[in-house]
């Protein structure tokens, strides 16, 4: 597995952690300690605020997760990707978009711009 493919991977760990320990220890493995994560909804930074940003999303859409779309395109210390949202329950997709995440040197996930390509009833 390369540095890429292990950082997109704990990305979705932590955004598909169920409980909070799980989430802290996801967050923590995913992030730098200083991480930041920007999107047109969120723009927090450090384990505390990513990990707020993610159990907002987990509130406001109960019984979804966050699914790797495609395949993921990376070169230096960046990677972009899609996602969906998908419905546990009945496989239903209501939002979608593309992160691009920047790096540390220490492979976890320094930045993360995030774009929304699809939201519900947007």
């Amino acid at each position: 597995m390369t540095i890429h493919e292990d950082a997109v991977e704990r990305y979705f760990a932590a955004w598909n952690a169920t409980t909070p320990e799980d989430l802290a220890k996801a967050v923590a493995a995913a992030f730098t300690e200083d991480g930041t994560y920007t999107d047109p909804l969120a723009d927090v930074r450090g384990h505390d605020g990513i990990a707020a940003a993610i159990s907002g999303a987990h509130e406001q859409f109960p019984g979804f997760a966050f699914k790797l779309t495609g395949t993921p395109d990376a070169h230096h210390h960046l990677v972009r990707f899609t996602w969906d949202l998908v419905s546990t329950a009945d496989g239903s997709a209501p939002a979608a978009g593309f992160d691009v995440i920047t790096l540390a040197e220490d492979g976890r996930i320094s930045g993360v711009a995030g774009f929304l390509d699809r939201l519900p009833g947007a």
